[in-house]
């Protein structure tokens, strides 16, 4: 996505918001009506302001009256003024209502759809994309639309339309004055319109530097301990201070161009409408017009002139807005190399859990296409049995997990569940039949009922319980302030790790799948917790297959089979005693951690 940065956006980049407005046309439509309205009725103002003039102060009939017949007609063109004014008042009510509750609706939708549309993103799109960034998009990106949507918008085309009604205005009962009044305007707008464009591209450059600094503060954030436990803490605000000063001068660069562009169309405009005013003094010295008409003239090139100023200061906002809903446009048009297929075939269950085959699966990460995680790489397992993956860091064990899970696709080869290709299965099916421990349990900021429940949302408190019985959490949770509706905080601050570690196993016991993965589920638990965690594990085995990655040898002793993996491929499988006896690699970690 940042190979568009350098793209500048227009105003034609908000199309891409068409299919958000679309739903709400009966609602556009009305606030369109009001609007047009509340101009309109803008635009009768200077009709009644004239009549008051020309009828009520210097007419002919209202010097010759008497002064309570002056009077009386005098309240009757303050009244008419009166009606006017509200009018003005409700229609401009009813429309910022419908306006604002537009940009409201069409914001929190524009909002959820990025949202979704993120959370069904593969792996791959988050080694590209940073967290912060999204974050960024999310959050100011949106918030620029909602700007224009409930307000920029509605001010622009009001003063559009008032501006048109009040040039139509001056051309029919002024002409001479108007046309010269529009040659001046349109030498306004053609350099108004050669300088937005460097406005647009200075306006989405500082939204990209805004983005920077978004993406660094959750980067940091999200690893407070590590900054403090390397004192990185001056370092890390130092480095955000430079983010922060980037996004700054950008802003202060479009600020400089924007302001520039401001003050020429107010200049310009203003000096239209002094050289309107200038003629029509003359005309009324020459009593070719009447006061009341130089009267309506002045107001019309008014309404004129401040429609062309606020319509240079809408178009900023546009240009903000463009570059916001182009940022936001580019990440909806990301499309997932992993998608569920047209027609997808289920899933076979089977009694003793699920058969896994992979078959000569060749892989290499997005970012890394020169460097093989897995190569050449065939495995058989057989329902209801246990598989443990050993081997060194980085040899691949993560890796057979996320394709089983289908974060990734093999370059070649296949993978099978029960004998269905993972391809034709449906993401939704695939990772129902799969339950995963990872090594770092993540915890949501929810209480414990509800991690818990992640894993089978529908579940009952009873069902919830049991699982973490299970898991041995039930113990350490009742011991909570609240219990099972104790806050856990963000990422689970409250918990040790070995708690956030069986939490996250009652979670996978929950959901109850038929075939099992297994990270490091015990590495965060103490000595004792481990014995009784792994009785839970070895007890929740029972009836699926499972597949274990495991570093410390001891907790895989027992699998049916040991798998042990070294620089992408697979090297040696058999039971513990076999691999020993053969003194191939899993014998040399066998000996450095067993003799330690």
């Amino acid at each position: 996505m940042s190979s568009e940065r350098a793209k500048a956006p227009s105003p034609r980049s908000l199309s891409g918001l068409a299919p958000f407005l679309r739903p709400y046309r009966g609602r556009i439509l009305l606030a369109g009506l009001f609007l047009v309205m509340a101009a309109v009725t803008t635009l009768v103002f200077p009709l009644a302001l004239r009549s008051l003039i020309d009828g009520g102060l210097v007419g002919a009939d209202s010097l010759s009256a008497d002064p309570g017949t002056r009077v009386m007609a005098l309240r009757e063109h303050f009244f008419d003024l009166f009606l006017v004014a509200v009018a003005l008042g409700l229609f401009s009510a009813a429309r910022f209502y419908m306006v604002s509750w537009l940009g409201e609706r069409i914001t929190a939708d524009l909002r959820n759809a990025v949202y979704k549309h993120v959370l069904r993103q593969s792996p791959e799109f988050f080694e590209t994309t940073q967290t912060g960034e999204v974050l960024s998009r999310l959050t100011v990106d949106t918030t620029l639309v909602q700007t224009v949507v409930g307000s920029s918008l509605s001010m622009g085309l009001r003063n559009t339309v008032m501006g048109i009604g009040a040039l139509l205005m001056l051309i029919w009962t002024n002409p001479t004055v108007m046309i010269q009044v529009l040659g001046i305007l349109v030498v306004i707008v053609l350099p108004s319109l050669w300088f937005g464009r460097r406005v647009r591209k200075l306006s989405r450059t500082s939204q990209d530097r805004v983005a920077d600094s978004s993406a660094i503060a959750a980067e940091v954030l999200n690893a407070i301990p590590v900054v403090q436990s390397y004192v990185a803490e001056s370092r890390e605000a130092t480095r955000f201070d430079a983010s922060t000063d980037n996004a700054f001068q950008a802003a202060v660069r479009r600020s400089r161009a924007r302001s520039v562009l401001v003050a020429f169309i107010i200049i310009a405009t203003s000096a239209a409408l002094l050289w309107g005013l200038y003629q029509g003094t003359q005309a009324v010295m020459a009593g070719r017009i009447s006061a009341g008409h130089l009267g309506q003239t002045v107001v019309y090139v008014i309404i004129l002139a401040s429609a062309f100023a606020v319509l240079g200061e809408v178009y900023g906002d546009l240009l903000r807005a463009a570059g916001a809903t182009e940022r936001l446009m580019e990440l909806l048009d990301t499309h997932s190399p992993i998608a569920s297929p047209a027609q997808p075939r289920s899933v076979q269950d089977q009694s003793a859990g699920s058969s896994v085959v992979f078959d000569h699966v060749q892989f290499c990460y997005p970012s890394r296409p020169d460097h093989p995680a897995l190569h050449d790489f065939s495995l058989t397992v057989a329902p209801g049995e246990t598989v443990a993956l050993v081997g060194p860091s980085g040899a691949g064990k993560s890796t057979v997990f996320q394709l089983l899970l289908r974060f990734y696709d093999p370059q070649s080869g296949s993978i099978a569940l029960n004998g269905v290709p993972t391809r034709e299965l449906s993401l939704e099916d695939l990772r129902q039949h799969i339950g995963i421990v990872p090594q770092d349990a993540v915890i949501f900021s929810a209480n414990a009922m509800e991690n818990i429940r992640y894993g089978k949302p529908g579940a009952s408190d009873d069902e919830v319980k049991a699982a973490a019985r299970a898991a041995f959490a039930d113990e350490f949770i009742g011991r909570l302030p609240e219990g099972y509706d104790t806050f856990l905080g963000e990422r689970g601050v409250r918990l040790s790790g070995g708690q956030r570690q069986r939490i996250a196993i009652a979670r996978a016991m929950l959901k109850n799948p038929p075939l099992l993965l297994l990270d490091e589920a015990t590495s965060a638990l103490d000595a004792e917790s481990e014995r009784m965690v792994q009785a839970a594990l070895e007890s929740a085995m029972e009836g699926r297959t499972t597949l274990v990655i495991a570093h410390r040898l001891a907790t895989v002793q027992k699998a049916d089979r040991i798998v042990v993996l070294d620089q992408a491929r697979l090297v040696e499988q058999g039971t513990h005693a076999e691999l020993v006896a053969r003194g191939g690699v899993y014998a040399r970690l066998a000996e450095l951690q067993f003799a330690a």
